[in-house]
């Protein structure tokens, strides 16, 4: 299925406002309640739309600190990779895991309670990652720009 422009001004609002009704989402998109309502959900049946989140302020809940971490593993083998991903997919602190092409395997985004904090978690979780080789770690000052909204319009 492709979308077309309504779907994708449909995709852009709920982005930004997940818990609109369906009501005031079918006006600002200039559809009937009834059309605006089988778009979403066939844009969900077709896995375009895979969930519906809350998004916490990290200070709130007091996990201020962004920590980047780079990771080389000793090996790229399939069985290396494979062990990786699935022990650092297990780490609650870790809030994305990317595989890259250049120097670092991997870079993963960490979140902690302090500097104290992420000392903790990379004695007890990052230290013990299979096939690590080098781990490189880099404190976020300030998050300049942040967004989940994906660019669909």
């Amino acid at each position: 299925m492709s979308l077309d422009q309504t779907d994708r001004r449909i995709l852009s609002v709920l982005q930004r406002r997940g818990r609109i009704s369906n009501a005031e989402l079918s006006e600002r998109v200039n559809l009937s309640p009834s059309a605006c309502h089988r778009r979403v959900q066939r844009l969900e049946a077709d896995g375009y739309i895979r969930d519906y989140v809350a998004l916490l302020d990290p200070r709130k809940i007091g996990v201020s600190t962004t920590v980047f971490v780079e990771i080389t593993l000793q090996a790229q083998a399939d069985e290396v990779l494979e062990a990786f991903e699935k022990a650092v997919a297990r780490i609650p602190d870790v809030l994305e895991c990317h595989l890259m092409a250049g120097t670092a395997d991997y870079i993963l985004k960490v979140v902690a309670e302090s500097t104290e904090d992420f000392a903790r978690i990379h004695r007890q979780h990052l230290t013990r990652l299979p096939g690590v080789a080098q781990m490189q770690s880099s404190f976020a000052l300030r998050t300049v720009f942040k967004t989940t909204a994906l660019p669909v319009e």
